[in-house]
């Protein structure tokens, strides 16, 4: 999770909702164990950060799910992240993002991901929980 997902349910919330990225967390973590994967949730406003959880990744995980946030529209650097390190990514969207500014139609992310879900609120997430087990299954 990206830059200012952790004032969810306080920003905006017409746009994004009432749900706090914690009650989003607490949602993943319960529905990984139901259909029985293991996931780690984690969220920086910095750039950087998220590209080292990236890396991180390589080795340890079997699939990303990331909602970039602003920086789905901006970061070269997240991408190749994502292409270096060769693992399923889905890339998730609390809003339509073509539904928005002309800025935020762009996702330079998008070429890393095997699929996007946006629009949906919150339960976007737990799309791409379920997506990303069936892709693991393949």
């Amino acid at each position: 999770n990206g830059p200012n997902l952790n004032l969810l349910g306080e920003r905006e919330e017409s746009k994004y909702g009432k749900t706090t990225l914690d009650e989003v967390e607490k949602n993943c973590l319960s529905h990984a164990k139901k259909i029985g994967i293991g996931i780690e949730f984690k969220q920086s406003n910095i750039e950087g950060e998220i590209v080292t959880m990236i890396q991180k990744a390589k080795g340890v995980f079997d699939g990303i799910v990331i909602n970039a946030a602003g920086y789905t529209h901006t970061s070269v650097a997240i991408l190749d992240a994502l292409l270096a390190v060769k693992i399923p990514t889905i890339e998730v969207h609390i809003t339509n993002i073509h539904n928005r500014e002309d800025f935020r139609k762009k996702s330079l992310i998008s070429r890393a991901a095997k699929g996007i879900i946006c629009g949906l609120g919150v339960n976007g997430y737990i799309m791409a929980l379920d997506s990303m087990e069936e892709i693991l299954k393949k």
